[in-house]
């Protein structure tokens, strides 16, 4: 329904940004990453998500499509809520959070407060399924040839399925991948191929 919120910032505190957009004020829940990207700025733009509850509605925004991609992929795991993905953002980038996923680090995960292992078991293994799934799919599919077959566990292969984890197809993901220096570490490669991918 809101695809993104732009105008005068007229407010924020904790996990709360709020926009005036034609007279309207519109409050946002969001993370601390996005409230520092937005700090001291009086017109920002919001990438928006609408969350729909019987009881409720309320309008989530973020300054990346990073970050809005990996809140989605957040609140599709059974049991986590847009308070604890907000949680997880907070704590964690959007590229942090992919690799953590794309590597099964439970221990990152886990870090988050109110976050116990059990849950953070869960997003790391229905996040991951949901890579695999979707690189079949393409694998599947009539699209481009990838140009990169990186070896499995290598930074590049773990890169990829990193960026997969925040929204990319694999084919966008390793193209983007295939540009850069094999030898960077993959964090290193994660936010280098979101630049190029963003720059498209």
């Amino acid at each position: 329904m809101f695809y993104s919120v732009k105008g005068k910032l007229i407010h924020t505190e904790s996990s709360l940004a709020v926009v005036e957009c034609a007279g309207v004020g519109y409050a946002c829940r969001t993370t601390f990453n996005t409230l520092q990207a937005i700090a001291g700025k009086d017109e920002v733009m919001l990438l928006t998500y609408l969350a729909v509850r019987e009881d409720a509605m309320e309008l989530f925004g973020f300054a990346t499509s990073e970050e809005l991609q990996a809140f989605k992929m957040l609140i599709s795991v059974s049991g986590i809520g847009p308070k604890v993905a907000l949680d997880i953002l907070s704590s964690m980038s959007p590229s942090s959070f992919a690799l953590a996923v794309a590597t099964g680090d439970i221990k990152a995960i886990s870090a988050v407060k109110g976050i116990g292992v059990k849950k953070a078991e869960r997003i790391a293994l229905e996040l991951r399924d949901k890579i695999s799934k979707e690189t079949i799919s393409a694998r599947g599919g009539s699209g481009a040839a990838i140009s990169i077959t990186p070896a499995a566990g290598s930074a590049a292969s773990e890169a990829i399925n990193a960026l997969m984890v925040l929204g990319f197809t694999q084919g966008e993901a390793a193209s983007a991948v295939s540009k850069l220096d094999p030898s960077l570490s993959v964090e290193e490669m994660i936010k280098l191929a979101l630049k190029t991918i963003s720059g498209k």
